[in-house]
């Protein structure tokens, strides 16, 4: 007897298949989407057979974002703070990037085990840099804003329209260029096929980093 496609594709639902659904279901359609009747349809069960596997939609969340943030790379104990720190807050934004409905969820009061686990790592390499506990409060706060900030900036310009050339044209024309002339430099800027070889995020964490360098303790 030949096999029955259908059973050779069915994987037997558990809670990682569940979360993993929901992950892709949130990436795709948006946090608003993610309903225990949509979630059921993406992994083929009713939705009340989703109750053998996650308590609720919070205990749905909690862990989707356990298994977002633990895709993030901790910053490696083995270089320099300045560049554990960049690698592991670079790591942080394309992540939250991937999957921009967790930056909600990223600045919430939840003690998720992976969250934890990431703001220890950069504390501890403040830390041991060393920085003061003072300094080290500031930066963590500092650092953490910039990647949460930034990447929710970036999530709200996705694409980029196909008449931008004409939308900036008819921005141009009501601004005063003789009056605000390096905004209209700026938004001019818009059209260009590149702006050298900064990248954004990185241009503005290294700033950060760089100015930390001095509030270091020496010996």
């Amino acid at each position: 007897m030949p096999n029955d496609p259908d059973t050779e594709r069915r994987v037997p639902l558990n809670r990682e298949r569940v979360l993993r659904a929901a992950i892709a279901l949130a990436d795709s359609a948006g946090i608003e989407a993610l309903t225990m009747r949509n979630l059921g349809k993406a992994v083929g069960v009713e939705a009340m057979s989703l109750y053998n596997h996650v308590a609720n939609k919070d205990d749905i969340l909690n862990g989707m974002f356990d298994l977002i943030v633990s895709e993030i790379e901790l910053p490696p104990r083995h270089i320099d703070w300045k560049t554990a720190l960049r690698q592991s807050a670079v790591s942080a934004h394309e992540t939250l990037l991937r999957h921009p409905w967790a930056c909600d969820l990223w600045t919430s009061s939840q003690l998720w085990s992976a969250r934890l686990r990431f703001s220890d790592a950069l504390l501890g390499t403040l830390r041991e840099a060393p920085f003061s506990k003072e300094i080290t409060y500031h930066a963590y706060h500092v650092l953490d804003s910039y990647i949460v900030g930034y990447t929710r900036q970036e999530t709200g310009y996705v694409s980029v329209p196909d008449n931008l050339s004409d939308l900036v044209a008819a921005f141009l024309r009501q601004l005063s260029a003789t009056e605000y002339p390096y905004f209209a430099e700026h938004v001019m800027q818009h059209l260009e096929p590149s702006h050298g070889d900064l990248r954004a995020f990185e241009f503005g964490l290294d700033l950060i980093l760089d100015s930390l360098d001095r509030f270091r303790e020496t010996s």
